[in-house]
């Protein structure tokens, strides 16, 4: 469910019944509208109906399974079906021009889990709790999860959470990197309209200096990172 409204595009899992599981088609939806956001949009918001945010991917008919035939896959079909859309829709959380935010209730499992930490803000209830099962649940190894979680949760606290197949609470989640900010489950709407308020009333080319920033400067060393921010500034400066 998609809703663009003053300056925020607001994408919201709406399967609640079935744990708000993603099927391909609606990964393949989610990138498409990542990637066409208007000029003017200020943030992403990526919610979810009902008491869970995400239970991880739909396996009901879910590329890698075998077909009625009990025929395995290929490698090329699992690639082409499955994990370049995964890998796409990761791609495209972290070129967003604007930040994303994730707003989590109940379980953020697997996929889930992935998804919200991809994103560069995540207010997590402090009823909440996260998850890689996958090679408990499934034995497959959640490489895919782990990319996206890469370069927001530490080494260690992401090891743990695989191998151990351990369902952290909010807090945990919070010290491993993948969640920014923990509120109290009855403070959880008051917050997150709080902190989307805020961030659309920032002028819409100093969050879009920002974010770019924040997506290339990690990679750059001391002097071209200074210069990055310099240019990005000036340039802001420049055009108002």
């Amino acid at each position: 469910m998609l809703r663009d409204h003053d300056s925020i595009l607001e994408i919201r899992l709406n399967r609640p019944d079935d744990g708000n599981r993603l099927t391909m088609d609606m990964i393949d939806t989610l990138t498409h509208a990542l990637g066409h956001i208007g000029s003017d949009t200020r943030l992403v918001v990526l919610a979810a109906q009902g008491s869970d945010f995400c239970l991880g991917r739909d396996y009901g008919a879910a590329p890698e399974m075998k077909n009625a035939q009990q025929v395995a896959p290929s490698a090329r079909d699992i690639r082409d079906k499955m994990t370049a859309p995964i890998i796409s829709l990761y791609a495209a959380l972290r070129s967003l021009p604007v930040p994303s935010l994730a707003l989590v209730r109940g379980i953020a499992q697997g996929f889930g889990c992935a998804m919200a930490g991809a994103c560069d803000l995540v207010l997590a209830s402090d009823a909440s709790r996260f998850s890689l099962p996958e090679m408990g649940e499934r034995r497959l190894p959640p490489t895919l999860a782990m990319s996206a979680l890469w370069h927001r949760a530490t080494y260690r606290s992401l090891v743990h959470m695989v191998f151990s197949l351990a369902e952290v609470d909010a807090h945990t989640a919070r010290q491993a990197g993948i969640v920014s900010e923990v509120v109290a489950d009855a403070e959880f709407d008051r917050r997150a309209r709080e902190l989307v308020d805020t961030i659309r009333e920032q002028p819409v080319d100093a969050i879009r200096a920002v974010t770019e920033y924040l997506r290339h400067a990690p990679a750059l060393p001391d002097g071209p990172r200074a210069a990055m921010g310099e240019h990005l500034f000036a340039a802001v400066m420049s055009s108002r």
